[in-house]
């Protein structure tokens, strides 16, 4: 009988000689691409609740384990129905009796009568419709709010377990049709997935400066069990984008030290002639700003510079001052514009002192006739042009500068940075990036890097502030009372149209059906105009024209007057559903009033106190409190949980989730000099190359 063979090759497998085609994945290797998934992939979400998640700029589930809570509910007393007192926070045990739900507008309001064994209080929730079917005679509950003149304002609530009504639960920003439950259920749901992030910083960092791994940091902002926990948490996240931003800025300036542009000598007789064109001296901002630029202008390193002012302080003036600077010395300056409008509001306002000096501006929009984009692009390649005023179809490739010297580039956050980056394709001209959404000065050289800025703080001195009226709904009419006041006195109003969920051609619909209601009921008599973005270039001239010629008394409008439309006769707006706004949209519509010496209003409507979320609250609060740009950005940072920036997702700007930038100054001056010491990391310079990918700033071009 033979024997067997003793085998004497290594084993195979790990550490052996035959290694299997591949390794299996270990349970604490990360897995990015699961946090690219959509959050459609979530239990509970369909089409309704991935749009509504959107809005919040929750797109993956990345989005939703980053998306920081604002505050955490604080401990709050256990008391019985008979025991609430004032309006003091407080948690019910109850038994529900009876429930019904009924629809006013667009609000749904759910009722339940519910007891306990001292009494019975009616329970109110807003916009939960779904809620009615489990809310049967005998379901006992734990209720979470505030007592109020109609009974108890439900916060938040609990069928089973206390996990929604518990001390430090996470508020999280949220819309007014997004329940805290649903994003506490959704959040939960994916924080098993927090390691799949990856750990960026090395252990001998960490345990330096004893940081929680990220994975840990990010289940403790979800559900700490204190505050000094959740905040512990929050700085370690903070920490981690510091870091990674300070990366790619470091890694954008060093690309653009390798930039030269041409230096241009100082100004000259052109200036001056312009400054004499001028019908107003400019402000002591103004001529800082001016300096700036010109120290920037006379360096063979192309400016990059952020003019941010206020609405109406004044930054066209010194745009074009910029541009001129160019067109003196025989070379060309284009500015950009986002959209139609405020590029043809633009060259309707600097043609015509630029005719005075002799030189010559071109428009070149998408809506030219193949004939008139002929003509335009030949002008601007010959040099004929000397100012070529713009929206995209400035940086296609058919346009060619003869020689561009200086670009302005105006809200440049609603630029992406591909646009931006096109621009300047193929030379370095100087860029000024202007804004009206004022950013807070700490945040703009953290977001920007090496970006200069200049802000224009103040409007010109003859210009009375803005006065801001908030009325509920049940007395709008008192508002269109004030209105046709102003209208009878020879004055012109704005009426802005609710945001309606949908479409662009939904909001334009919306805003024409309301038009036609307001020429048959509260400005019966009077001239009414309407715009909207689904118009026709020429038809929406037409009305703009109209309205600045004082043919029209009325515009109803859409968002699409947010930024650019000047008329000084202009005195009264009326903002219809304000609290469906943010705050910087609000603040930028406001400024469409008060462009002349007259004392003009703005009157925000919207629906009863008790029906608008906290955050609702706080924005129109703050928007009657101040006209003050700057100062409500500060107010727009705190009320989204500060780093969510002025509109972050829809204005473009950097989001700084987790960071505080007033409180965080130590994790700023931290995350430089970890940047210096890691910059070379792997791991870090993936975050960082996402970040100048994603980014609509890090002080692109």
């Amino acid at each position: 009988m033979p024997t067997a063979t003793p085998r004497t090759g290594l084993p195979a497998g790990f550490g052996g000689a035959d290694l299997p085609e591949r390794l299996p994945r270990t349970g604490a290797m990360p897995r990015p691409d699961v946090l690219e998934r959509g959050v459609d992939t979530l239990l509970g979400v369909g089409p309704a609740v991935q749009r509504k998640l959107a809005r919040l700029g929750i797109v993956t589930v990345g989005d939703l384990l980053a998306h920081r809570p604002r505050r955490y509910e604080t401990a709050a007393d256990e008391r019985t129905v008979a025991g609430l007192i004032g309006d003091d926070e407080a948690v019910l045990e109850v038994v529900v009796r009876r429930a019904s739900g009924r629809r006013r507008g667009r609000l749904h309001i759910l009722t339940a009568h519910v007891a306990d064994e001292t009494g019975e209080i009616r329970a109110t929730w807003f916009n939960q419709p779904w809620l009615e079917k489990e809310l049967t005679p005998g379901t006992r509950l734990r209720l979470r709010g505030k007592r109020n003149r109609f009974g108890f304002q439900v916060s938040s609530y609990d069928l089973g377990d206390a996990t929604q009504t518990a001390d430090f639960a996470p508020v999280y920003p949220a819309t007014a049709d997004l329940a805290q439950k649903t994003l506490r259920t959704l959040t939960e749901q994916v924080l098993g997935l927090a390691r799949d992030g990856g750990e960026p910083l090395p252990a001998r960092t960490r345990s330096q400066a004893e940081l929680p791994l990220r994975a840990d940091a990010l289940v403790a902002l979800h559900r700490p069990r204190s505050e000094d926990q959740a905040e512990r948490a929050r700085r370690r996240l903070a920490l981690d984008e510091l870091v990674s931003l300070q990366v790619a800025l470091r890694r954008r300036a060093a690309e653009r030290e390798s930039l030269v542009a041409e230096p241009l000598p100082p100004p000259g007789p052109v200036l001056t002639r312009y400054r004499e064109e001028l019908p107003f001296t400019l402000t002591d901002a103004q001529e800082r700003a001016i300096d700036g630029i010109d120290a920037d202008l006379g360096r063979s390193i192309p400016m990059q510079r952020l003019l941010q002012g206020d609405v109406g302080s004044g930054k066209t003036a010194v745009a074009l001052y910029t541009l001129l600077r160019a067109v003196e010395v025989g070379r060309q300056g284009a500015l950009m514009a986002p959209t139609e409008t405020l590029a043809e509001q633009h060259f309707l306002t600097i043609e015509t002192l630029c005719a005075e000096l002799g030189v010559r501006v071109a428009l070149l929009t998408s809506s030219l006739t193949a004939r008139e984009r002929r003509a335009a692009h030949q002008l601007v390649a010959s040099g004929d042009v000397g100012i070529a005023v713009g929206t995209h179809a400035l940086i296609q490739r058919e346009v060619a500068f003869s020689d561009l010297a200086v670009a302005v580039v105006d809200e440049q956050h609603r630029f992406g940075v591909e646009q931006r980056a096109a621009l300047a394709e193929g030379r370095s001209p100087h860029v000024l990036h202007m804004t009206a959404t004022p950013i807070p000065r700490t945040l703009a050289l953290t977001v920007y890097g090496d970006l200069a800025v200049s802000e224009i703080a103040a409007p010109p001195a003859d210009r009375k502030p803005i006065v801001t009226a908030w009325v509920t709904e049940e007395r709008s009419s008192e508002a269109y009372s004030r209105l046709r006041r102003h209208l009878d006195a020879g004055r012109q109003a704005y009426v802005v149209c609710p945001l309606v969920e949908g479409s662009e051609t939904r909001l334009a619909r919306a805003a024409e059906d309301e038009a036609e209601r307001l020429r048959a009921h509260e400005l019966r008599g009077y001239r009414v105009g309407c715009v909207h973005g689904r118009l026709k270039t020429a038809e929406r001239r037409a009305v703009m024209a109209a309205f600045t010629a004082g043919e029209l008394d009325v515009l109803v409008a859409t968002t699409v007057i947010e930024v650019g439309v000047d008329v000084p006769n202009a005195t009264i707006m009326i903002v219809q559903e304000a609290d469906r706004f943010g705050l910087a949209q609000l603040h930028q519509l406001r400024g469409r009033v008060g462009r002349g010496a007259e004392q003009s209003f703005c009157l925000l409507v919207s629906g009863s106190r008790d029906e608008l979320s906290e955050s609702a609250l706080e924005r129109l609060e703050a928007m009657v409190a101040t006209t003050d740009g700057f100062e409500l950005a500060e107010r727009d940072l705190e009320i989204r949980g500060e780093g969510q920036l002025v509109g972050a997702r829809q204005s473009g700007l950097t989001d700084l989730r987790f960071t505080r930038l007033r409180a965080d100054r130590d994790l700023l001056e931290q995350a430089k000099s970890l940047a210096d010491e890691l910059g070379d990391d792997p791991l870090l310079a993936d975050s960082a190359e996402r970040l100048l990918g994603e980014a609509e700033h890090v002080g692109d071009s």
